[in-house]
């Protein structure tokens, strides 16, 4: 059965599957990314990993993937198959592409941004189906996002588009360590969040999923703190919107798993600032932790498929 590899790669897990040619998981792996041996071991457990999966499907799809696709943190030149750099993973300026490709006997590689590829998957098959345009922002430890148009997700000249955890909504206030003040996802990311809400409840261990739990119940204290957050985040999203006009905002991340206690107020601050722009739909994420594997299997299969959408033999 044709079939391509697809391996999301994070800071401590990666993700990885055998893709068939309409979307289905023919295969699903788990494995540690190794961080903890050095950003050298973690490459060669990639090309491991990798090679597994294609031993995988030679013995049990009765033939070896025709393409892979991977996705990986940090900064990626993606056009030229390089991981630059991911201070998670310790390594610069690795080309992977070029790796996978010889470790998988010279099948099409592509290499992705993680963020950009799980966008990808939410456009394409998840929350934004259907949308020519949309913008998807996980909300996790940081704040990124993926700008989707017409089906592909713009990368940017310098593979920097996005980046709108870094629109400064609060000029002057919390350093960011990209060197700015008063960056977004120094407000709203899960992160900040958690930071604000045990400083607040006086419990260090407690993060945003105890703030939301205690917005739900009513805490005067979580109330603030998430107030707080939705309006940086809503300021920041409109900022967003004026420059992108997307039709679809996919919102994703762990502060989305809050659902309505969210996206409510979400969408009423978001409301309450637009004046001549267009409110796009605002919706939940649909494809969770799966949609960079799911991303990277698009990636393989885009190399495989020509620009009229006729396969391309191998």
């Amino acid at each position: 059965m044709r079939h391509v590899i697809a391996l999301d790669v994070g800071g401590t897990g990666m993700k990885a599957a055998l893709v068939g040619a309409s979307g289905e998981l023919l295969h699903q792996a788990r494995r540690a990314t190794g961080r903890e041996r050095g950003p050298d071991a973690v490459v060669e457990g990639i090309l491991d990993f990798a090679a597994d999966l294609r031993a995988y499907g030679a013995e049990h799809l009765g033939e070896p993937a025709s393409a892979a696709g991977v996705a990986v943190p940090g900064i990626v030149d993606a056009e030229h198959g390089i991981a630059a750099y991911a201070a998670n993973l310790g390594w610069r300026d690795v080309p992977l592409r070029a790796l996978l490709a010889e470790r998988l006997a010279g099948v099409p590689v592509a290499l992705g941004h993680d963020v950009r590829t799980g966008g990808l998957a939410e456009g394409r098959i998840g929350a934004g189906r259907g949308a020519d345009r949309f913008l998807f922002v996980p909300l996790g430890t940081g704040i990124a996002g993926a700008i989707g148009i017409a089906g592909r997700v713009e990368a940017g000249a310098h593979g920097f588009a996005g980046e709108i955890g870094h629109i400064v909504v609060r000029p002057g206030g919390t350093p960011c360590p990209c060197g700015q003040h008063g960056c977004l996802e120094r407000y709203a990311s899960a992160a900040a969040v958690s930071e604000a809400w045990a400083a607040a409840c006086g419990d260090p261990d407690a993060d945003a999923a105890d703030c939301a739990k205690a917005v739900r119940s009513g805490d005067p204290r979580a109330v603030q703190v998430w107030q707080s957050a939705v309006d940086a985040l809503a300021d920041g999203l409109v900022t967003a919107l004026t420059l992108l006009d997307p039709r679809t905002l996919i919102i994703g991340g762990g502060l989305a798993e809050a659902g309505e206690t969210l996206f409510t107020p979400l969408r009423d601050a978001v409301r309450q600032r637009i004046t001549f722009q267009k409110l796009p739909t605002i919706v939940p994420a649909a494809l969770g932790d799966t949609a960079g594997c799911l991303g990277a299997g698009l990636l393989a299969w885009d190399l495989l498929t020509t620009t009229d959408g006729t396969e391309v033999a191998t």
